[in-house]
């Protein structure tokens, strides 16, 4: 395992988790990676570990470059596992080290996780000086966690930016020119919407925050590392983290005898008439992880469920509960779905759309049974009429 040179004297040394197919419930179908970065200065920095069950790749790249012992500074910009869930091991091997975080919250986290070690505690404005070169420290709290900041490197213009950013995307290439930039943007995009996406706020004060820095490196806590392409994930993150959305339309259904599906297929065929694209998805079949991307920049939102027990299906109470918890913004919504006699999911699945910040566009929509051509008809002419 070789440390990569990424600018003169700092290297890549994190590690890569190709078999890695779920992070938090959220679907990662390509894998990830760990970031961590070796800085050669007076004061020899590691910036961010990697997740514990790599840490001997972490401790093999960085002998690749030096003698881990010489490591004066760990900055951990973020408490979460996967990026500091290595720093009981490295302080076996660099016991002379100090740790620096973010305060209070990295303090207080990283206690309550390892226990005691050197710590120094920052705060945003903050500068080490760590002998060519400095790094600034901009705090980013609940971004998306609270202690959570980012490391600019003003002699380079780098910025690591940990949380920010990334993408849950592995890759035997470390830069953005050097993947696919489709697949970067939909795996950035993956990323901001089943992680980022509840703090757009605080999404907007970060970049403020870095927006006047000369940055022409972002090296991130997972993924792969921009160079080429920052003024394209500046501008998707302003678009994200504003709720701008496109006149694109979402359709997620779950079906029991494929009267609900009908109307599923019906409405998507609806919006499409009326010249807005729509997103089909049978939450049967696709992972809600990938539904809401598509959600993040879409206003319109439909979604159906029959009646089972009085409720809603499992599946699609599931599925809203997630998508409550990422507080999406701005969306026009409706619920509708077919039943046998009590009807009842229909005005359950319309409360949670409100429960999630939606604005109902449409009066719900009930069919009995199977539904007729004549109902088909009529719901097309309503959504024509949105």
């Amino acid at each position: 395992m070789q440390a990569i040179e990424i600018k003169k004297g700092i290297y890549w040394v994190g590690a890569v988790d190709w078999s890695m197919r779920s992070f938090h419930g959220y679907q990662t179908g390509r894998g990830s990676s760990y970031n961590a970065y070796l800085i050669i200065d007076d004061k020899i920095t590691l910036i961010d570990t990697v997740k514990s069950t790599f840490a001997n790749e972490l401790l093999e790249r960085i002998s690749s470059v030096i003698d881990p012992s010489r490591i004066d500074y760990i900055i951990s910009n973020h408490v979460e596992p996967d990026h500091s869930g290595s720093i009981p091991f490295m302080m076996q091997h660099c016991p002379a080290a100090t740790i620096i975080t973010s305060l209070p919250n990295g303090l207080k986290g990283l206690k309550a996780h390892y226990g005691e070690y050197a710590y120094k505690g920052v705060k945003a404005g903050d500068i080490l000086n760590i002998g060519h070169r400095t790094l600034q420290f901009v705090t980013t709290p609940m971004l998306h966690w609270p202690d959570s900041m980012v490391s600019y490197c003003p002699e380079e213009s780098i910025l690591f930016s940990n949380d920010s950013f990334g993408q849950h995307l592995a890759s035997t290439k470390r830069f953005d020119d050097e993947n696919d930039f489709a697949i970067l943007m939909q795996e950035a995009k993956k990323y901001y919407a089943n992680i980022l996406m509840l703090y757009g706020r605080q999404a907007q004060t970060a970049i403020k925050a870095v927006a006047d820095l000369d940055i022409k490196m972002i090296a991130t806590g997972h993924g792969i590392i921009w160079r080429s392409h920052i003024p394209e994930i500046f501008t998707a993150y302003q678009k994200w983290s504003t709720f701008d959305l496109d006149e694109k339309a979402v359709v997620v259904f779950d079906s029991m005898w494929h009267s609900t599906e009908i109307l599923a297929k019906n409405i998507a065929e609806a919006f499409a008439a009326r010249g807005i694209p729509a997103a089909y998805y049978d939450i049967k079949v696709d992972h809600m992880s990938d539904i809401v991307v598509d959600i993040l920049t879409s206003k319109y939102l439909a979604v159906g469920s029959p009646t089972i027990n009085n409720q809603m299906m499992p599946s699609i109470a599931g599925f809203l509960s997630y998508l409550k918890g990422l507080a999406p913004k701005g969306h026009k919504a409706f619920a509708f779905g077919s039943y046998g006699w009590g009807g009842q999911s229909i005005a359950l699945v319309e409360d949670e759309l409100k429960a999630c910040g939606c604005d109902i566009c449409l009066e719900k929509i009930r069919i009995p049974n199977i539904p007729t051509q004549e109902q088909l008809k009529e719901i097309t002419e309503k959504i024509k009429a949105l």
